[in-house]
C-alpha cells in the first residue's frame, strides 16, 4: 500500500513546481501589504507585530506606554507608534544586556 503524500506536495506535483517555491507563491500572495502603506493598525493587529497577547497590547494602551487613537468608536494603533516602542525598549535592554555580558 502507498503511503500518502501531504497534499502540498501532491499540489506541487500537479503544478509541475517544485514544494518550496509552491510555498514563495502562496506566501507572496498571501502575505499583508508592506508596513509603509499601513498608517494605523487595530489593537489586534498591533499585538500581533509586537508578538504580545491582545490583552497585554490593551495594558500598554492603558499605561500609557504605547499611544494610541480614537477614531468614532474605534481604537487605532499608529504605524510609527510601534517602531518608537520597540526602539525606545531596545535602548533600554541594551545596557542590561552589555551588563550581563
Amino acid at each position: 500500500m502507498p503511503t500518502a503524500r501531504p497534499p502540498l506536495t501532491r499540489i506541487a506535483d500537479a503544478l509541475g513546481v517544485s514544494e518550496e517555491r509552491l510555498r514563495t507563491l502562496v506566501l507572496e500572495h498571501t502575505s499583508p501589504a508592506p508596513d509603509s502603506a499601513v498608517v494605523a493598525f487595530t489593537v489586534e493587529e498591533a499585538a500581533r507585530r509586537l508578538g504580545v497577547g491582545r490583552t497585554t497590547m490593551y495594558a500598554l494602551i492603558a499605561s500609557g506606554e504605547v499611544r494610541s487613537v480614537r477614531i468614532g468608536r474605534l481604537r487605532r494603533v499608529p504605524a510609527e507608534v510601534l517602531a518608537t516602542y520597540l526602539a525606545d525598549r531596545s535602548q533600554a535592554a541594551a545596557p542590561t544586556a552589555a551588563h550581563a555580558a
